[in-house]
């Protein structure tokens, strides 16, 4: 395409919807997560959709780690912004995920840190479309612990600095990816500040298919 009056091809992008929902006094609820769900229900116009209406081309949402909701789950985390922790797609194969699951735990073990421990994400496979169903991986939440608590690792005001933890956190994750070559594996986050809930979903569809965000307890900010 050329240049032409007004038109210019540098100007073009990819046309993903995308939205966003916040509390400003930084007040966690599970009203927000609710409205922020509304919002991506209101942009079913931007995804395409099977003939089925029940196979979308992707769908997500990025919230605040639950910590709250991750300990009434009864799963013993360290305070908050102390472990990371991100949703995986592993394949079915029981054999193959637990090779992955080897690769995963020596790259933390690098990184001086190690696998706390697996949780199952609870999920409503019966709204699916054929197509989504056919390819559904099991999908995993991972929690990472082991990072330093000292006031070396602490900035000024002896707040966590989770930066330097993203920055962990991220090359983990490059290194997995790197050495993992499976077309049925993929790490949807990694992070000790979000939590990403996405699938080759309907916007409509990624409420009713993860049961997390229905549960009144999981909040965010």
């Amino acid at each position: 395409m050329q240049k032409k009056g007004l038109y210019d091809p540098s100007y073009e992008h990819d046309a993903c919807g995308v939205g966003m929902v916040v509390n400003i006094r930084g007040i966690k609820s599970h009203e927000l997560v609710e409205n922020a769900l509304k919002v991506l229900e209101n942009m079913r116009h931007r995804g395409a959709e099977g003939a089925d209406g029940k196979t979308g081309d992707g769908a997500g949402i990025m919230v605040q780690v639950p910590h709250e909701y991750t300990l009434l789950k009864g799963i013993p985390v360290p305070e908050k912004g102390r472990y990371g922790t991100g949703l995986i797609f592993f394949p079915r194969s029981k054999k193959r995920q637990a090779e992955i699951e080897a690769v995963i735990a020596a790259e933390a073990a690098a990184a001086g840190l190690s696998v706390m421990q697996y949780r199952d994400v609870p999920v409503n496979s019966e709204c699916l479309g054929e197509g989504a169903a056919a390819t559904e991986p099991d999908i995993r939440q991972i929690y990472i612990t082991g990072f330093a608590d000292s006031d070396d690792n602490r900035p000024a005001r002896g707040l966590i600095d989770d930066r330097a933890n993203e920055r962990v956190l991220y090359r983990i994750r490059k290194r997995i990816e790197n050495k993992i070559k499976d077309e049925d594996f993929y790490i949807c986050s990694l992070s000790c500040k979000y939590v990403i809930y996405k699938g080759m979903l309907t916007s409509q569809q990624l409420k009713e298919y993860y049961k997390d965000l229905s549960d009144p307890y999981f909040t965010s900010g």
